[in-house]
């Protein structure tokens, strides 16, 4: 991947559990860089996309949040992904092109992107939201996700932005038809279980990270609505969360009753 500006780097601080300290590691920094394919000649600009604004509340002395360029990169995005569509399909329909633009900057499908730049493990959130899971919601993703391309549009201009965003969505450009259905993750099997069975939802809790930031583990709990608990861990709190379904799912699994053979046709 090409790079498009070159910066100075970063020192290196502590790893960060508390809002008095915030600051993304050098480490950090690089391997997300190498993702963009964008180098930051502003790297305040890094850090501002990756503060939350529970931080900024926590902290007052603490550097501006992301919520302005969460504005500006709502706007990028649809321009970006509106360019690359235009060009890529140059026989789709007006409602073709809005209904593929839809998928790809959808809330999940943006979280998606963001836990795969390992963005939830670089966000920098505030005690309060921290212990609320805000580091696994889809809605907090998605916004650091657009705060992070409003830094590169701001750094390198609407040609980096545009070349971050068509390498980053390179595996999703849909075609004029649609995706086949993926199989159903454990998750959403977990949920339709319980549902079927207790009429209630599962509940999940993230419990603790540990690790440095380039490299964390979550641990997360989840309770059925009978009370039961399983935990779950992975190195991010999307797949700590599918650890822990899939040990609920396999416990429920086991109390099922066996099902009875057809019985044979006698003569």
């Amino acid at each position: 991947m090409i790079l498009t500006k070159g910066g100075e780097g970063v020192r290196r601080e502590s790893d960060i559990r508390t809002p008095q300290r915030a600051a993304i590691s050098s480490a950090g920094r690089a391997a997300l860089e190498e993702r963009l394919g964008h180098v930051f000649a502003r790297p305040e600009l890094l850090t501002q996309a990756l503060t939350h604004s529970s931080l900024a509340n926590e902290c007052p002395h603490a550097q501006e949040h992301n919520e302005r360029l969460e504005f500006l990169g709502d706007a990028a995005l649809e321009l970006c992904v509106s360019s690359a569509l235009f060009r890529r399909f140059p026989a789709a329909r007006e409602g073709e092109l809005s209904a593929m633009r839809s998928r790809l900057v959808s809330a999940g499908s943006l979280a998606r992107l963001a836990r795969e730049l390992g963005l939830d493990k670089l966000l920098m959130l505030g005690r309060g939201e921290e212990m609320q899971g805000g580091r696994c919601r889809d809605s907090v993703l998605s916004d650091v996700f657009e705060a992070l391309l409003a830094a590169v549009y701001e750094d390198g201009g609407f040609a980096a932005a545009l070349a971050a965003v068509e390498g980053l969505f390179a595996p999703y450009w849909p075609g004029l038809d649609e995706e086949p259905r993926r199989p159903k993750d454990y998750k959403t099997r977990l949920q339709e279980k319980t549902l079927q069975i207790f009429r209630d939802r599962p509940r999940y809790q993230m419990k603790a990270s540990h690790g440095p930031d380039h490299a964390r583990v979550f641990s997360v709990a989840l309770r059925l609505p009978d009370g039961r608990e399983f935990s779950g861990s992975g190195t991010s709190c999307k797949s700590a969360e599918q650890d822990a379904a899939r040990k609920a799912l396999a416990a429920l699994r086991e109390e099922e009753p066996p099902r009875c053979a057809p019985r044979p046709r006698g003569g």
